[in-house]
């Protein structure tokens, strides 16, 4: 049995590695345990990059938390003296005619620039020439484009790096390569014990943030509510005559949503290292878990790839995919996130499981979890992502 710890923080990825920097911040006695070293590539947060935008599309009550994101990363950034966000500009593309639902919003461009509009967020409209005039890498035909100037990437394995050196500057304790078997929480709100295959571990809080392996820690009734899907990241050669006009600072990061029954919107980055740009979609065809997943990509998944999302749109792409990586998404039956104490269990709260659109906020989140676990409630609101929602 080990000694006591404030809190106890399980699973060291986006979200864990973010809540135990800020509970270390404010002086908690705090453990992180996690079954592999993060940052790791095994689930959500590796490859490079991740979008960050100031208008979600997903809807007005995650805005609150990408603009306080925006702020910690830079103080993460100062803190660490490390480079983490980049600002290069987006472009969110969409027919007016679309219908396409992209994480649970159907009119995700109009939602998007309402969501700009109501919170002040810098931001043009353009129309379809005006698009090809200013960025002509894009082969649109009639989409509108919504370009806003402040979003940017995170690097996430340098975010979640960042804040464990932090965390343990701070006084922070961190298990890694140590598997946690089994939590029990002792009655209500009398602390909890997490026996790993190395040690038993008490605490009085405990934060699950374990990713895609969230529902093996969670009573069934709750578990259900969470799929994991593999998602595949891709790499493509950019022509060798045009591989300037996709550096930052002539090529956005873009999100293309288009009018097609499966493959319904596709996004990428500028070029990082002067070859290749990285592309991605996401599907949801096939519930997976994390020990049975596929990780290889195959070279049909390549093509398919190339022929379903670049061809005819990103005419400077080649079909020479130069690497593919597989990553997880965990999602819940409406698209939203999963920000709670654990019903029964006020000593315990469950986040991280944010179905595929939550590292831009995850240094937030990690404020809002410190917040939870010390004052019992956030500063900024999070009603609208609590456990319960899905049996009402």
């Amino acid at each position: 049995m080990q000694n006591n710890v404030d809190t106890l923080v399980l699973g060291l990825g986006a979200m864990g590695s973010a809540a135990i920097y800020q509970l270390a911040k404010r002086g908690h006695r705090v453990l992180g345990i996690d079954q592999f070293s993060p940052p790791h590539d095994y689930g959500s947060s590796h490859g490079e990059t991740r979008i960050i935008r100031q208008a979600i599309g997903e809807g007005e009550q995650y805005v609150p938390l990408v603009l306080r994101a925006y702020e910690l990363w830079r103080e993460i950034e100062r803190e660490a003296g490390t480079e983490l966000l980049i600002i290069t500009g987006g472009l969110v593309l969409e027919s007016q005619q679309s219908q396409t639902m992209m994480h649970g919003q159907r009119n995700f461009l109009a939602q998007t620039t309402e969501c700009a509009r109501r919170f002040n967020i810098r931001h043009e409209i353009l129309e379809p020439q005006e698009i090809r005039k200013r960025y002509p890498q894009f082969a649109v035909a009639n989409e509108f484009g919504y370009f806003e100037y402040e979003t940017g990437y995170l690097r996430p394995e340098l975010c979640i790096q960042a804040q464990l050196h932090l965390a343990e500057r701070r006084g922070a304790k961190l298990q890694t390569n140590e598997k946690v078997l089994t939590i029990k929480p002792h009655g209500s709100n009398k602390g909890v014990s997490v026996t790993t295959d190395r040690a038993v571990y008490v605490a009085d809080k405990l934060i699950i943030a374990a990713g895609s392996w969230v529902s093996q820690f969670l009573e069934s009734s709750h578990a259900r509510h969470f799929k994991v899907y593999r998602q595949v990241m891709f790499w493509f050669r950019i022509r060798d005559d045009l591989r300037s006009q996709f550096l930052p600072g002539e090529f956005p990061i873009f999100i293309w949503i288009f009018e097609n029954a499966r493959e319904n919107f596709f996004y990428g980055f500028p070029s990082l290292d002067g070859e290749t740009i990285k592309i991605a979609s996401e599907q949801y065809d096939r519930v997976t878990a994390p020990a049975q997943v596929n990780r290889q990509i195959s070279d049909d998944e390549k093509q398919a790839m190339h022929k379903n999302y670049v061809l005819g749109r990103l005419p400077a792409i080649t079909t020479t995919c130069a690497e593919a990586v597989s990553c997880l998404y965990t999602t819940t039956p409406d698209s939203n996130f999963v920000i709670d104490f654990y019903p029964g269990h006020p000593q315990v709260v469950i986040a991280s499981p944010c179905s595929g659109h939550g590292f831009k906020h995850s240094a937030a989140i990690g404020e809002v979890l410190a917040q939870l676990v010390i004052d019992g409630q956030s500063k900024i609101d999070i009603s609208r992502f609590g456990i319960g929602r899905f049996d009402a």
